[in-house]
């Protein structure tokens, strides 16, 4: 399995306790949740309606400012592992460094994959990949410029699953285009990553085609409820876009003390080169807090958002030590 954030497994194995007891800043995930609420019984104990997936789909186009088709995913990782078979084995492009499970799933699938430095290189790829911004390190494009690449790739792919915080900076609006898919994590944003909720935008035909691929009732009830209502709920989005904004500038400020140098990041987390990421984690972890290394980048270390007082006072006295 590749290595990823939220393997609370390894913590509490290394450093004991038990995985309630830990605070995990490891991934991007937010960690004050969308307010689930009641859910009608009928959307777990009955099938999901074709009107129910609509409905949720036209959530996700209103969320997400766009008029193109639109399809539910158990999460945007089961996007990826569609990709391969939207068309014929060919050459994939992937901006790189990035999230590993790209390149991982296009070679098992014998794709010919390469990872480049700089946009221009994606150019001639029959599917070229963009994170958009990216993870782990934030790093942004702008959405003119994705949108030149079009003429020169086969596809183009743009994850935006932790673009939700960030304005101005998603091609939702621009997904009906022929050979332009955008993934969006629902999850994350939201906090509710358990919930295995995604979607793909897109042209008619890519997006007919995995609607095709996974079939009548790809999404539980519970996931349309929940995902529907939050994704109406744009008051919470701007309200936590605010909030999120303010504590990366007070992580950043934490940190400050460690003499950790800032490489990047999102709303939902962020990057620092620390020297030696290893002890970094070490001494978070004396602090039950679990935080995110590079096997690749042994300075690197990425740190979720605190959730709430307690949290942040938690992080602050592991700091501290």
């Amino acid at each position: 399995m590749l290595e990823h954030g939220g393997n609370l497994d390894l913590a509490v194995q290394r450093f004991g306790g038990r995985a309630q007891d830990w605070i995990d800043l490891s991934t991007g995930i937010n960690r004050q949740p969308y307010p689930v609420g009641e859910v009608e019984l009928r959307y777990w104990s009955a099938l999901p309606s074709r009107s129910d997936i609509a409905s949720l789909h036209q959530a996700a186009r209103e969320a997400y400012a766009t008029r193109a088709p639109v399809v539910a995913l158990t999460g945007a990782q089961a996007a990826i592992q569609l990709l391969p078979n939207l068309s014929s084995h060919g050459r994939a492009r992937i901006l790189a460094p990035t999230y590993n499970e790209y390149a991982a799933v296009l070679s098992a699938a014998a794709w010919d994959v390469a990872e480049v430095s700089e946009l221009e290189g994606l150019a001639g790829a029959d599917l070229a990949v963009v994170v958009n911004p990216n993870n782990p390190d934030g790093r942004r494009h702008n959405p003119t410029e994705l949108v030149a690449l079009l003429p020169k790739v086969g596809r183009l792919l743009v994850d935006e699953s932790f673009v939700d915080a960030v304005s101005g900076l998603s091609l939702a609006p621009e997904a009906g285009r022929s050979g332009l898919l955008v993934l969006r994590s629902f999850g994350k944003f939201y906090g509710l990553a358990g919930l295995r909720l995604g979607f793909v935008l897109g042209s008619e035909a890519d997006v007919a085609a995995l609607a095709a691929m996974v079939g009548p009732w790809p999404i539980s009830g519970g996931a349309i409820a929940i995902g529907r209502r939050a994704l109406l709920d744009r008051e919470w989005a701007k309200a936590t876009a605010t909030r999120l904004a303010r504590d990366c500038l007070r992580l950043d400020a934490e940190v400050r003390s460690q003499g950790w140098q800032q490489v990047g990041g999102t709303p939902l987390f962020r990057l620092y080169e620390t020297g030696d990421a290893q002890a970094a984690q070490e001494k978070l972890a004396r602090g039950q807090i679990w935080s995110r290394v590079f096997e690749q980048k042994p300075g690197w270390l990425r740190l979720g958002l605190p959730g709430n007082g307690a949290e942040w006072s938690r992080l602050a006295a592991a700091l501290s030590r």
